[in-house]
């Protein structure tokens, strides 16, 4: 497939209208008169694409499967921003066309929601040691790679932020389930927990929660 360029005379998406509710997005948008079929893509808001080819992994819709159920109506099974793009399917000459809209006019962004991450810690000393073991134990919804979170150790306190103390990154992703680290031994007056390295950028896809 190829893209055609939009010119007076080119029919176009318009008025695309999302609702998302219960892990399902339905999108409805006004047909140009004379289009029987669209081409839906769906992707990450932050995924880049090409803008010379089309994007691989779309999905052929119809007219009359949009007025049967009266709208397009799809599972959300990724967390964060989803952007769904509508393309004007084209037939002629032996060839398929998709309309490319580069005032994003057949493109819209929904929130998919966030998984929850979960954590405990667990601190054990002796009544007389200088030191004391920590046991963290981190329970996922969905897999979460290493990088997203990090633990930070404070002295006669517990940290305020990933800023508050000394950051410490862990070794290894963390699988959909309840991932129990191996105890780590600390200061009998020092204090873990558990942040996100990057805020602003892991927490548009995950909530953390104390347990």
């Amino acid at each position: 497939m190829k893209y055609a360029e939009v010119d007076a005379s080119t029919p176009v998406i318009t008025e695309i209208v999302s609702r998302v509710e219960d892990r399902f997005c339905t999108l409805r948008w006004r047909w140009p008169d004379g289009v029987q079929a669209v081409c839906i893509h769906k992707a990450s808001a932050e995924a880049p694409d090409d803008p010379e080819l089309p994007p691989s992994g779309m999905k052929l819709y119809t007219r009359e499967e949009y007025k049967a159920n009266n709208g397009y109506r799809d599972r959300l099974d990724e967390i964060g921003l989803v952007a769904y793009t509508i393309y004007v399917r084209l037939s002629g000459n032996g060839e398929t066309l998709l309309v490319r809209q580069r005032d994003g006019g057949n493109r819209t962004t929904v929130s998919a929601g966030k998984a929850r991450i979960y954590y405990s810690i667990q601190h054990k000393k002796g009544l007389f040691s200088k030191l004391k073991t920590v046991q963290m134990t981190i329970t996922a919804e969905v897999p979460v790679p290493k990088e997203v979170l990090c633990y930070v150790k404070k002295r006669d306190a517990h940290p305020s932020s990933k800023d508050d103390g000394a950051l410490f990154p862990f070794v290894q992703d963390f699988a959909p389930g309840r991932n129990q680290l191996p105890p780590i031994e600390v200061g009998k007056d020092d204090f873990i927990r558990i942040f996100f390295t990057d805020g602003r950028k892991y927490g548009v896809y995950y909530e953390l929660v104390p347990e």
